[in-house]
């Protein structure tokens, strides 16, 4: 049997009978519907049931259904039609239809299953999706192959639009000859995981800016999930991967936090290279409504013994931190774990900083030789207070002070940026880098830092590259 659509008038017609037989006022219904994922206002649910008005196929079904979850409940009442024919999958459809879907099908799911789970909650939206993840080297966005998609390459992150949507952290709406496409990036919190390619069905209007914003916060939903997923499964995980990481980098970067996190007042990113064979650096932050807490070790890569001090580091600032002990106190603390651990014969460089959010008061020290950079409008500044001999071979520093202004960015980094070199001896211009790339958002300025001295070395490190920025807004 063909089964035919339900013309629209039609359709209103009946759907305004039956509401009429439901005893639910005009008030109700509408909570009903906006429950459903309704997004027209309670005005236009009236002139439409008055016929003064049409709603889109979506918007007609979700009232529909809102009026036969009432007569459900009053037995022996004609129901209200839908647009599809009988037999035809009349579930709602719309934004919180498709998150809900997306939350309840992310619900023991493993993480491979994660973007078929996605997919199906786009198509709520009217949509079809595709997932691409951004892969460690920062380089290209790289599809996660369902089998019904077997044509998606890896996108380069610098060339395509694609890669422009996840350099921003935004949406870009393009029109193609076939219709439009919208690129949306995933993100967890502010963190870029990669973006959705989605395509509409012939039901979605991608030019209608209630489904862009839609698109964005099933990205956003998206992304967090998937950035929960990797952490209980390696089914995500390897499609990032373009080759294997050596043990010692391993270690380190299952010790890192997020590469990026924010609050109101303060965005940090943080990135390493080489991406598969870090050897002796690491970052770390912890933020808060009053302060952001910024940490940098460099061990280097001359020692086996590297990942071990540089861990050991890690592991007893963020003890001292968390026990709610000063700055000048997390100091002593990795001063003692190095020493204990490794009696003076190994020694880790870094930086130590805190940043209070409310009114830009920077406090800090400087384990070493790379101190931290202050870049704002045109001016960079190194700070060069509060210096000391590396970490475990003391004495402790006198806490150095400094303040931003809004919209200054700080930079903690390793000697492997600012004493690359390539082939022919030439350093990498590290500060005019930073400059060119300032005005970037904090992950974009990071990722474009790390290429830039990845293709003047020719990706051969000398030096471990580590990189931790911060930018404070000035916002309560």
């Amino acid at each position: 049997m063909v089964l035919v659509s339900l013309p629209a008038d039609e359709q209103r017609r009946v759907v305004a009978a039956c509401f009429a037989r439901t005893g639910l006022t005009l008030e109700q219904l509408w909570l009903r519907y906006f429950a459903l994922g309704g997004d027209v206002s309670e005005l236009e649910l009236e002139a439409f049931l008055q016929g003064l008005t049409n709603l889109p196929r979506i918007q007609r079904d979700m009232v529909a259904h809102a009026v036969n979850e009432r007569l459900d409940e009053v037995t022996g009442v004609r129901r209200a039609p839908y647009s599809r024919g009988t037999g035809e999958d009349t579930r709602p459809r719309g934004p919180l239809a498709a998150l809900v879907g997306l939350l309840d099908g992310a619900r023991r799911a493993p993480p491979e299953r994660l973007p078929a789970v996605i997919a199906m909650a786009a198509q709520s939206l009217g949509l079809v999706v595709t997932v691409y993840l951004a892969d460690y080297d920062q380089r290209s966005l790289r599809p996660f192959l369902a089998e019904e998609r077997p044509d998606r390459a890896p996108l380069a992150i610098e060339t395509t639009t694609a890669g422009y949507a996840y350099q921003h952290a935004d949406s870009v709406l393009v029109e193609e000859a076939e219709g439009p496409r919208l690129w949306a990036t995933l993100l967890d919190g502010d963190e870029r995981m990669g973006v959705l390619e989605l395509v509409p069905g012939p039901e979605a209007d991608l030019r209608d800016p209630a489904l862009r914003d839609q698109c964005q916060w099933l990205a956003m939903l998206a992304g967090r999930l998937l950035a929960v997923a990797t952490r209980y499964g390696d089914g995500l995980d390897v499609v990032r991967r373009r080759r294997r990481r050596d043990p010692a980098a391993e270690l380190l970067w299952q010790s890192l936090p997020p590469s990026t996190a924010a609050t109101n007042s303060v965005v940090v990113a943080g990135g390493l290279e080489p991406a598969y064979e870090v050897r002796g650096v690491v970052f770390d932050y912890s933020l808060s409504a009053s302060t952001a807490c910024l940490a940098l070790f460099d061990a280097g890569r001359d020692t086996e013994s590297a990942g071990l001090a540089v861990s050991t580091a890690l592991a007893a600032y963020r003890s001292a931190r968390r026990a709610g002990l000063t700055l000048p106190d997390q100091e002593a603390a990795v001063d003692k774990a190095l020493s204990t651990q490794f009696d003076g014969s190994l020694t880790v460089r870094g930086t130590l900083a805190e940043l209070d959010l409310a009114d830009g008061g920077l406090r800090y020290l400087e384990a070493g030789r790379e101190s931290p950079i202050v870049l704002g409008g045109r001016t960079q500044t190194t700070l060069d207070g509060g210096r000391r001999l590396p970490f475990g071979s003391g004495p402790a520093a006198r806490i150095a002070t400094a303040r931003l202004r809004p919209g200054d960015l700080l930079v903690l980094h390793t000697a492997g940026l600012s004493g690359a070199r390539d082939t022919h001896g030439e350093p990498f211009p590290f500060a005019d880098c930073l400059d060119h790339n300032i005005a970037q958002l904090p992950p974009e300025t990071a990722r474009r830092v790390l290429q830039a001295v990845k293709s003047h070395c020719g990706n051969k490190f000398s030096l471990d590259a580590g990189l931790l920025i911060a930018r404070w807004s000035g916002l309560p």
